[in-house]
């Protein structure tokens, strides 16, 4: 399916009984998030769903409508699988349990994120905007800030029926293995069906664009970065499989893309630190002077919120830079800067 065309409102069959369905994000540059319907029938006469979509009424007529084409019912939905815990993943998850009655599933790995997010009321912007600060972009995290003031609707951010760990689940004659891929988040976790070759990738792997890296409300002392590109090389020790990612079409080799992906990080770790050169600096200063997207587009024409994207990556990939004895990092006054080792 052309890139330009898999966020169309509509119902694929990826193969028998597996049904990708894109669900509407309103005024964001994803389009759209892909679940997918798994038919094999359950103990209780149910379906899986993989993700869940943004708990928006456009996103519940889309899934409603989607459903009535395989002759199914919202009433069908008895587990709902989440791959982490961005609000266009999991939110309708939760909205459609307390409707319905649905188990949600969820890595355990996303409990921290799921515990900050109730202190914070429901604000999934605090922990980046502290990273941005740390950066020396405290400036942008004002502006971002006075922007969105946070989504405090804690209504959406319950707890999960169930944990999962690294493990099997098995629905009718399905078995999908749980995966954890930390790196976009914590706890974010992939569903691979070994025997079918469906790689079901959430934000891990997408067949256009890199995920965020870290973008998240869970505190962490961990290397969001180094963390991802270890749960990429994790990938290529399974049998390789059709990709069905979040955001974007279905492709035939996971294996494909992630070394495209491998490629892409170092290429952005070399391009980094020539950024950096023979100057100190903090990752704000860095990231204005690398290109971003595919068109190498300049700092200053991102908007606000892929400026924090891109400060943020930046700071990754720095960090990256000093685990390896690249670069060095000190500290001065709350700010991180870098200098490259000589």
């Amino acid at each position: 399916m052309a890139e330009a065309t898999w966020a169309a409102a509509g119902i694929e069959t990826v193969q028998p009984g597996v049904h990708r369905v894109p669900l509407p994000l309103p005024n964001d540059g994803l389009r759209a998030v892909n679940v997918y319907l798994l038919e094999d029938r359950t103990d209780d006469g149910g379906i899986v769903m993989i993700d869940g979509g943004w708990a928006i009424p456009e996103a519940r007529k889309a899934l409603e409508e989607a459903l009535a084409v395989i002759g199914r019912d919202l009433g069908d939905l008895s587990h709902i699988l989440v791959t982490h815990i961005h609000r266009d993943h999991y939110t309708q998850a939760v909205e459609l349990r307390r409707l319905l009655g649905s188990s949600v599933y969820l890595g355990v790995d996303e409990r921290p994120g799921l515990e900050r997010l109730h202190r914070l009321r429901g604000d999934g912007l605090a922990a980046p905007l502290e990273t941005l600060r740390r950066a020396g972009a405290g400036e942008l995290a004002d502006s971002i800030r006075a922007a969105d003031p946070g989504d405090r609707d804690l209504s959406v951010w319950e707890f999960p029926d169930r944990w999962l760990a690294a493990q099997t689940l098995r629905f009718g004659d399905r078995e999908l293995q749980v995966i954890p891929t930390p790196g976009h988040t914590r706890g974010h976790v992939v569903y691979l069906d070994e025997r079918r070759g469906l790689l079901f990738s959430g934000d891990h792997v997408l067949p256009h664009i890199t995920p965020s890296i870290g973008l998240e409300p869970a505190d962490s002392d961990s290397l969001p970065l180094a963390d991802y590109l270890n749960s990429l090389h994790l990938m290529t020790r399974h049998a390789d499989a059709r990709l069905l990612p979040a955001h974007g079409p279905v492709a035939d080799s996971t294996h494909t893309r992630v070394a495209e992906l491998l490629s892409h990080h170092d290429d952005r770790l070399r391009k980094s630190l020539s950024a950096l050169g023979d100057d100190v600096l903090d990752p704000y200063a860095v990231a204005r002077r690398l290109g971003w997207t595919r068109r190498e587009l300049p700092f200053g024409e991102l908007n606000a919120f892929n400026q924090m994207l891109a400060v943020n990556e930046t700071a990754a990939h720095l960090d990256v830079l000093v685990l390896r004895g690249r670069v060095e990092r000190t500290s001065v006054n709350g700010v991180n800067r870098y200098t490259r080792v000589r």
